[in-house]
């Protein structure tokens, strides 16, 4: 796509996170050349936007900028208030000023390989609070920091380095509000080159005297991925505090961090070195609140192991092989509120340790463990816990004593067991439960009975290989539901409203059954609702085998299936917002939809995906419905035309369209593609740069859509040959007609031909504006009008905007006809600018003048501009006896005066910008 300064306007529309659930490696976005202008929000499931996602939530401006070489051509390519910035390349030196024209911007990513940073490079970035320099792997190449460079970022919060060597670079000064601190896959080989690295950082390598501020409390130092740091060094960390410390991957042993100097820590983790026993000295000495050691060989924990332990909240201890835990293991553990015993050896029965009935405990994962069975009062001495995760066990069946004592409990995870039968009363010890996964079991029947004894259970997931039948009543508290079935999931509920509260539903089935012998179903308050691999007879057009008959409050519906979709119809949804269709069986040639008659019945659609639905070609027709329609997103389409008659929906196209993986037809009717995608005013255009074509069915080579369509698809000169000579033809039989005296209505003919060409060439503009605006209003507002707004008009730069203003009182002469000299007034004045309020409308002279206005500018379009001025809300309904108003209402030529005075700057900013252009316009 040509290089354009149009870009993505970030605003508060929440349901573009839909796209996360198409797995987009870059969203969606404009591109030119080497950048890409998208929203950050859509690529939350990259680790380094993770913290600023959560940390500034909502919707913000992200560039990606790939294969930089010069960077100062890059950026001055950008809109100026990027929110976040990735630049990937190769720019040796990081100038002085680099990014001075961003001060919006939040996160900066710099992927440059080897590179200096100069001082000043960051100057003006008041607001980052995230900078990383990264490399895509770790290859530590060289980066120089010059020991200011990063003073002027006094809102830092997070600073990384990975895969680069900051050996040549020396005394950093980092900004006292750092919190997140990562150096990996660096060359890093003893802690105590930090204190050479950053003196501030380690208090204790500071020179007495020196003015140097010190690093306030750091909470996280993420050493991990650094494979030759071995040593502490003697004192390495003197005086230093931290939150947490991880040392992931490293073969550094902790044990040394006892004579590094540290002054204090509350969380260590240490996964994946390797560790073959509780390190029990070191949680000890700095009485450790957390302590990660998953992926490591403890196989066995013995009761001395614990010695020193009891001040550890957090204990994770996945994925280590264990078989053995001690019968004093909780004992030892007082303060121990989440334990993680996932991917290990302890099944095939459960045997707790015995512990202190009054346990802390508030968080137990013991998932693929082996377990076979829960023996009666397995949880007893845990009575505190509210989470509880037994998921990729083998468990078959749980008794009405397996879970006694967790009164507690809001989570419980029994998804992928071998569990095929479930007895009454099962859950009667769970008065507290609020969300159960039974997902990937073998239940084949499940009756609502079953869920009796939680009060407030709100989230369910059920699955079962076979079929599922869910039968009897339901929770009345229920507000999510998940039920996935191989075969088909079969409702046989007997009362119409069971599901009454119900707002998200998923089902993934191939085929939804409901019993003819029982009441419909209702869905009165769902909102999502997400169907993967179902029949599409959930949505038949005839209404006798629909499933889902009436969905008043849906917002947002997911459906993917492998099924037939020609009698598909989507009635009952008056407030769908979103619709995502696919086909899930891409191997099969899927059926062709209809997408007029699709969408015939969504009023209020504002998304629409589409992937994978052979559609054909795209008409006019085919969105004739949704005029609210502001996202399109066409994935994985195969041969698919673009109608000529799309041009006529240009003005209402939807604000974004995008395009991913689509093969287009090599056609000419398309040709209009291209200056479409580049220079829409209104809409927002990707993906068509990397679009090809094909000519035919057996059509296998890449060809370019763009590319195609320039070199193919030239001008049609003969088209412009006839329109010519056409045109020249009528003009010489005009000339010829004007020229004949014979005939008395040649002369008016004569007179308005002559108008028309004054009026092209522009001659009637010319010198016959005395003012540049007339202003209309009523006496009553005549005091706001002469101290506000005629010195924010007429005053000279910069207190002014230096206009010409005509006022009645003022301007108009003292015996002349005030209706005449109005209208004459009204004819040189190159914009009208009518201050509207509820008293000036009930004014008769105010009503006169602004009829004057209208008619003139009706009688002579383009001789003048008209501007209206609200001063308070005035209902739309008072303005119907002025009809001619209603143009201008919709071209929105008109402004409301703010309500509070704190906002004047940026309206009187506005309504001067408009009159500009308007003066312009007619000075043109």
């Amino acid at each position: 796509m040509p290089r354009t300064e149009r870009y993505f306007l970030s605003s508060n529309i929440l349901f573009l996170l839909l796209l996360l659930l198409m797995n987009l490696d870059l969203g969606w976005a404009w591109t030119t050349p080497d950048c890409t202008i998208a929203d950050s929000s859509l690529l939350t499931n990259i680790s380094y936007y993770i913290p600023f996602c959560s940390l500034a939530p909502g919707l913000h401006l992200f560039a990606l900028c790939s294969n930089v070489k010069n960077l100062a051509h890059t950026l001055a390519a950008l809109p100026r208030r990027l929110e976040a910035l990735c630049l990937q390349g190769t720019v040796p030196i990081l100038p002085a000023d680099a990014f001075e024209h961003f001060p919006t911007l939040q996160l900066l990513r710099l992927q440059l390989g080897t590179m200096r940073v100069t001082s000043g490079a960051f100057q003006g970035l008041d607001h980052l609070e995230y900078l990383f320099f990264e490399l895509p792997t770790p290859c530590c190449l060289s980066l120089f920091l010059q020991p200011d460079a990063l003073k002027p970022l006094k809102f830092l919060n997070s600073l990384s380095f990975q895969g680069y060597c900051l050996n040549s670079s020396h005394n950093i000064q980092l900004p006292v509000s750092l919190r997140y601190l990562t150096m990996r896959h660096s060359c890093l080989m003893e802690l105590q080159e930090l204190q050479g690295l950053f003196p501030s950082l380690v208090p204790g390598s500071i020179p007495k005297g020196s003015s140097n501020p010190q690093s306030s409390f750091l909470e996280v130092l993420d050493l991990s991925a650094n494979l030759q740091l071995s040593r502490v060094g003697i004192r390495g960390l003197h005086g230093l505090q931290l939150h947490s410390l991880k040392l992931d991957g490293t073969p550094l042993s902790a044990l040394e961090l006892i004579g590094s100097g540290l002054f204090y820590l509350n969380s260590l983790s240490l996964i994946s070195t390797g560790t073959k026993k509780l390190p029990r000295n070191i949680t000890a000495y700095f009485k450790l609140h957390a302590l990660d050691l998953g992926r490591n060989q403890i196989q066995r924990i013995e009761n001395e192991d614990l010695l020193g332990c009891h001040s550890l909240e957090l204990l994770n201890l996945h994925a280590n092989g264990l078989y053995f835990l001690p019968t004093r293991f909780l004992d030892a553990l007082p303060q121990l509120q989440r334990l993680n015993l996932s991917l290990n050896k302890l099944g095939p029965t459960l045997e707790l340790p015995q512990g202190l009935v009054n346990s802390n405990l508030r968080v137990l994962d013991l998932s693929y463990n082996g377990l076979n069975a829960l023996p009666s009062g397995s949880f007893f001495s845990i009575p505190q816990l509210q989470e509880l995760w037994l998921s990729g066990n083998n468990i078959t069946n749980l008794s009405n004593g397996s879970l006694v004592g967790l009164r507690r409990l809001k989570t419980l995870d029994l998804s992928w067991n071998k569990i095929k039968v479930l007895e009454l009363g099962w859950l009667s010890f769970l008065p507290a439960l609020t969300s159960l996964n039974l997902l990937g079991t073998y239940i084949e029947v499940f009756s609502g009975k079953l869920l009796q004894g939680p009060q407030k259970l709100s989230h369910l997931w059920l699955g079962s290989f076979a079929s599922l039948e869910l039968c009897s009543e339901w929770p009345s508290t229920l507000l999510s539901l998940e039920a996935w079935s191989e075969v088909a999931i079969t409702f046989r509920v007997s009362l119409g409203e069971s599901f009454k509260l119900l707002e998200s539903l998923t089902l993934q089935t191939r085929y939804v059954i409901q019993d003819a012998n029982k009441t419909i179903i209702h869905f009165p308050s769902l909102r999502h609702l997400t169907l993967r691999g179902c029949d599409t007879n959930v949505f038949s057009i005839q209404e006798s085998q629909r499933f889902f008959s009436r969905l008043p409050f849906l917002e947002h519906l997911h459906f993917w299936s492998d099924h037939s979709r020609e009698d598909i119809q989507f009635s009952g949804m008056p407030q769908l917002r979103v619709l995502e269709l696919g086909d899930m069986d891409r191997l099969s040639e899927p059926s062709t939809v209809n997408l007029e008659v699709l969408l015939k019945e969504l009023p209020h659609l504002e998304v629409l995906v589409l992937s994978n639905l052979n559609i054909g070609n795209l008409s006019l027709s085919s969105f004739r419905n949704v005029g609210l329609l502001r996202l399109l997103l066409l994935n994985s389409e195969w041969a698919l035309g673009l109608d000529s008659s799309l041009q006529e929906l240009i003005p209402q196209m939807p604000q974004y369209v995008y395009f991913s993986d689509v093969i287009f037809i090599c056609q000419c009717e398309s040709s209009w593609v291209g200056l479409w995608a580049a220079r829409a005013p209104n809409t927002f255009v990707y993906g068509l740069e990397k679009s090809i074509c094909m000519a035919n069915a057996s059509d296998v080579s890449q060809t370019p859509l763009l590319s195609f369509l320039s070199g193919n698809c030239p001008d049609d000169t003969e088209l412009q040959g006839f329109l010519t000579s056409f045109t020249l033809v009528l003009l010489l039989i005009i000339f010829a007609l004007l020229s004949c005296p014979k005939w008395p209505w040649v002369h008016h003919l004569r007179t308005l031909f002559h108008a028309w060409c004054w009026k092209v060439g522009g001659w009637h503009h010319r010198n016959q504006y005395t003012y540049d605006v007339f202003i209309s209003y009523c006496e009553k507002d005549q005091e706001w009008v002469l101290a506000e707004l005629i010195p924010a008009l007429e005053k000279p730069l910069p207190s002014g905007e230096g206009f010409r203003i005509c006022i009645p009182e003022r301007d108009f002469e003292i015996g002349q006809d005030r209706m005449d000299t109005m209208a004459d007034s009204l004819k040189t004045s190159r914009t009208i600018l009518c201050v509207l309020s509820r008293q000036a409308l009930d004014n008769l002279w105010c009503n006169l003048e602004l009829r004057l206005a209208t008619y003139l500018l009706v009688a002579k379009p383009g001789t003048t501009h008209l501007l209206l001025l609200f001063l308070e809300p005035i209902d739309r309904k008072q303005l119907h006896s002025y009809h001619r108003l209603a143009r201008w209402l919709q071209r929105e030529d008109y402004l409301n005066l703010p309500q509070k005075r704190t906002e004047w700057d940026a309206f009187w900013e506005q309504l001067r910008k408009k009159l500009r252009k308007a003066v312009q316009e007619r000075e043109d």
